[in-house]
């Protein structure tokens, strides 16, 4: 596998487009559309959260059908959550409206339950719909296979994020490239219970539907369901995958070697969106990684992993380049998984070093100085080793500060 400089364009065979709808914002792109050229077959994986958002409910269901999809159209701005029937309405509509553009640009008959849709923004607030119909036929007309169109796809669904998160992959499966390739838009109500914002994967690959389902969910749990920034769960967390098979390779229909390494190809470019979304958590400083090696399970470690990236006081000492390492082993201590304390060692690194900060239940005599110079990077890794098992886990978040505080005093108005 090879990362490339990509977007979701990468991929034979799909395109991108992106516009200005005025949903909300008045002075950016806020509107993007991702299409392909031939049909594809899907997966997804959505929020767990009781309450839904109307986007939610419609892919869902277009993604667990045989429904071949050709297009997904996202916004930003208005989530188009707790908007009960009408949001549905306006789902339906933003759909028909794309695939009539679709159907007259590709002499092809494409049909509103072939064309996914995706929301982000204020909870509560109902859709323009008009603007968004208008938007959908203004970005067909615009769709592009070039490197520019994905990079700008990708930036008109920012909300609060401060980069736009894309990677892209090849990998060879039965002697032909396959390109997988993916953006997301994630900052803040993240937080493991799946996916926890939007993704939207596309892919080359000839491969069966059940079994992309399958590899999705197990990377996922891995990936998506190992980051936190603030312990909030949102209502439209989406993650598709549309692939086409346009790579033309043996199509992968077992689980065999060229599905593995399908599965290894997504999980390292879900993994990369992972950390970056992680690392521009809304007014962070640093991207925080814990990993947790010697448990007894993998299922364990990922507690232990997530319990520490979730912890508030320690989220807040790194962000004062405090080595406080207490509060890592309080809060994996009340993790609810039983282990020795006096056998955990805990280790700081970065760029800037690697420093022992306590072990036998105790810290060691460490440099302050030295440790305030290992955790001044932008990237911090909290290293756990409980010494009581072969397993490990690694979960993504990011300092807490005084900005996340006034990102979200205000968010609404």
């Amino acid at each position: 596998m090879e990362f490339i400089d990509g977007g979701v364009t990468a991929p034979k065979g799909f395109y991108a487009a992106n516009t200005a709808a005025g949903i909300k914002y008045k002075d950016r792109d806020d509107m993007a559309m991702i299409a392909s050229t031939a049909d594809c077959v899907t997966a997804g994986t959505y929020t767990k959260n009781v309450v839904k958002a109307a986007p939610v409910l419609w892919d869902r269901d277009i993604t667990a059908s045989d429904k071949p999809v050709r297009a997904v159209v996202v916004n930003a701005g208005i989530a188009n959550a707790c908007t009960g029937r009408e949001g549905l309405e306006y789902c339906k509509r933003t759909s028909e409206a794309a695939a009539k553009a679709l159907s007259e640009k590709y002499g092809a008959s494409i049909e509103k339950d072939q064309i996914l849709v995706a929301s982000t923004g204020v909870i509560g607030m109902q859709l323009p719909i008009e603007k968004l119909e208008t938007g959908a036929r203004d970005m067909t007309g615009k769709l592009d296979n070039t490197r520019e169109a994905a990079n700008l796809a990708a930036r008109a669904i920012m909300t609060t994020d401060t980069i736009p998160k894309e990677a892209a992959a090849t990998v060879e499966i039965g002697g032909q490239t396959v390109t997988i390739a993916a953006m997301t838009k994630g900052s803040g109500m993240i937080h493991p219970n799946m996916c926890t914002m939007l993704c939207f994967v596309t892919t080359d690959a000839a491969i069966d539907k059940k079994l992309l389902q399958t590899s999705l969910s197990d990377v996922v749990e891995d990936t998506f369901n190992m980051i936190s920034v603030d312990g909030d769960t949102s209502t439209n967390d989406t993650c598709v995958v549309l692939a086409n098979g346009l790579a033309g390779n043996r199509p992968i229909d077992s689980e065999s070697s060229d599905y593995e390494e399908f599965k290894a190809a997504l999980f390292e470019v879900l993994k990369k969106l992972a950390m970056m979304m992680g690392g521009d958590g809304e007014g962070a400083t640093a991207l925080f990684e814990v990993i947790v090696n010697g448990a007894k399970t993998k299922e364990e470690a990922k507690i232990l992993a997530k319990s520490v990236i979730t912890s508030s006081l320690t989220k807040a000492a790194i962000y004062g380049h405090d080595a406080n390492w207490g509060r890592i082993l309080c809060a994996l201590g009340y993790s609810g998984i039983e282990f020795d304390p006096d056998a955990v060692e805990l280790t700081f690194s970065s760029a800037a070093g690697t420093l022992l900060i306590a072990r036998d239940g105790h810290g060691t005599d460490f440099d302050e100085e030295e440790a305030t110079r290992i955790l001044s990077e932008d990237h911090v890794t909290a290293i756990c080793e409980m010494n009581r098992g072969g397993a490990s886990a690694t979960a993504w978040g990011c300092d807490l500060t005084h900005e996340y505080v006034s990102i979200n005093a205000d968010y609404r108005s």
